[in-house]
């Protein structure tokens, strides 16, 4: 007889990392003042973050948080069905469609249950969801969800390949409903989507066409989005956020057509089964919204230190792939030199986040890097000196490689 519980004790990769005093995943950190942290009771320059505008420290981010917990408490304790709705997300609904362009918007509890939500709510019996090969997890989520729920079917195609993308539609049945789901920019990989040649095709082939924004908004187009940076807010369908990046807080949004959205509202259920954001975390939004339409300074020093720290790992000799945004990965290629590296980098006093298969493809393996507009000239160069002794050290760049 099968024991279901059997597969647990043969799992055994992560105890042995952490015999060898290099597992790098669940460490907690002890303080942080978000551009550095205390890890191992040493302080390191935090480039493992997604923090990009710095926000969660803002003062006025701070205090709205503090003021609607003052009024509104932890938690609204019931779904957005119910009891859950307060005027602090109907505000933040219509301001969120207003900030990308869309008629309409609602928000959702976590990014996650955004794309799984939405995708599982829009795609049913016949249609295709049709995935980028590099989209985050929670789109392929959505999408197992779909097939599970509604017989929906799932293809892919290969990264930023709009080649790709059309050969794909081309087999698809011509009155099938398709969606094409891509991220604006890629987490991993820091690269951004083709999307005027993307969207091109989508429409060619009556595809409807979603972005995730988790890593733009903020970011690209004085914080506006993928489809803001290349002018095609009214040809994208759908554009997807989550809070938890530039935004400063917890939670996700999905935006577009007024009656799309109230379909996704009524019919999905990550949203309709799940207590609603806290207000504090809503309020933290709305300011966040403020500092970025007021302050535009702010995305700019962002891609200032990008640029600074992209050309500092150009001239070690690191490969950084194709990234053009401000994370920027460290391609090491093997899983056992990753770890090490991240351990050799704590050491120096540099935190960053270290991803192995399966979290990427087999000989894919690298630190991923990202930074802060609140990141000093002094922080950046302590990491990049930190890459070259570590880089050295461990054989990473060339023997001549310097600052």
């Amino acid at each position: 007889m099968k024991d279901l519980f059997e597969k647990t004790t043969k799992f055994t990769r992560a105890k042995e990392a952490m015999e060898m005093g290099v597992y790098p995943f669940f460490q907690p950190l002890e303080d942080s003042d978000a551009t550095t942290a205390i890890f191992r009771g040493k302080r390191v320059v935090m480039i493992g973050s997604n923090n990009y505008l710095g926000l969660t420290t803002h003062p006025k981010v701070k205090q709205a948080a503090m003021e609607a917990v003052e009024r509104f408490g932890t938690s609204c304790t019931g779904s957005r069905f119910l009891n859950g709705t307060l005027q602090f997300h109907l505000d933040l609904d219509r301001r969120l469609a207003e900030f990308v362009g869309k008629e309409a918007a609602i928000v959702f509890s976590t990014g996650y249950q955004t794309n799984v939500g939405t995708i599982s709510a829009l795609v049913g019996r016949e249609d295709f969801a049709i995935l980028d090969k590099d989209d985050h997890a929670s789109i392929v989520d959505g999408c197992f969800l779909a097939r599970g729920m509604n017989q929906a079917e799932m293809k892919r195609f290969s990264h930023n390949d709009p080649e790709s993308l059309e050969h794909v539609l081309s087999k698809l049945p011509p009155d099938a409903g398709k969606l094409v789901i891509v991220d604006g920019v890629y987490s991993m990989g820091g690269d951004i989507a083709p999307l005027p040649e993307l969207v091109e095709i989508a429409k060619r082939h009556g595809a409807r066409i979603m972005v995730d924004d988790a890593h733009s908004i903020g970011v690209l187009a004085n914080g506006h989005g993928t489809a803001a940076h290349f002018g095609l807010t009214d040809e994208v369908d759908l554009i997807m956020g989550t809070f938890s990046k530039s935004l400063a807080s917890i939670g996700g949004f999905i935006a577009g057509d007024a009656d799309v959205i109230h379909y996704i509202q009524h019919h999905a259920r990550s949203f309709a089964f799940s207590a609603s954001l806290p207000a504090s975390n809503a309020a933290a939004v709305l300011a966040a919204l403020d500092i970025i339409e007021s302050e535009p300074e702010h995305v700019q020093r962002l891609w200032d230190n990008a640029e600074y720290m992209r050309a500092g790992f150009k001239k070690l000799g690191y490969d950084t792939g194709n990234s053009n945004t401000p994370v920027i990965p460290i391609y090491i290629r093997d899983d056992y030199r990753t770890v090490l590296a991240w351990h050799a980098l704590i050491e120096e006093g540099v935190y960053t986040n270290p991803v192995v298969s399966p979290g990427v493809p087999p000989k894919s393996s690298l630190l991923r890097t990202s930074y802060m507009a609140t990141h000093t000239k002094e922080h950046l160069d302590h990491a990049l000196k930190a890459f070259e002794t570590v880089g050295h050290n461990l054989d990473l760049i060339p023997a001549d490689a310097s600052l």
